[in-house]
């Protein structure tokens, strides 16, 4: 006797979808020059934004320096007068500080920013400037190369 059993079917293979290795390196070639083109133009606009943060932070320094000189008759002395912005130095006899909210901010490359009285460009005042990465000084006279 014969047992008819009933037929299992197997559903038929379908063939899978996956990209091919050509196709891979494709898309990642056009990705390569897609950031060949974005990347630069970005960074452009970082070291923009640099030079703008730079050149508003040196107003706001001018600022509560002003603020200092009205107070006191004069700007604060030497390498170090940005201190007095926030410290009353002993030869201040009218100082009504702190003249900044914060501390002396670094400039937008991380380092301090330079701060000289009298200054060499404002003899009868100060100078004060930050240093580019590219040697550009950007400065309370005007932005030059060094």
């Amino acid at each position: 006797m014969r047992i008819n059993h009933p037929k299992t079917t197997r559903p038929a293979r379908r063939p899978q979808g996956a990209f091919t290795l050509v196709e891979l390196l494709l898309v990642l070639t056009i990705l390569a020059i897609l950031a060949g083109i974005v990347l630069p133009r970005m960074t452009g606009s970082t070291e923009r934004a640099r030079v703008t943060a730079a050149v508003t932070q040196i107003s706001t320094l001018g600022t509560a320096l002003g603020a200092y000189e009205v107070d006191n008759g004069n700007y604060p002395h030497g390498r170090d007068g940005l201190q007095a912005l926030m410290v009353k130095p002993r030869d201040a006899l009218n100082w009504h500080g702190p003249y900044m909210e914060k501390d002396i901010p670094a400039d937008p490359w991380g380092k301090p920013y330079v701060y000289e009285c009298p200054g060499h460009h404002n003899p009868s005042g100060y100078d004060l400037y930050a240093t580019g990465p590219d040697g550009t000084i950007y400065g309370n006279w005007t932005a030059r190369t060094r």
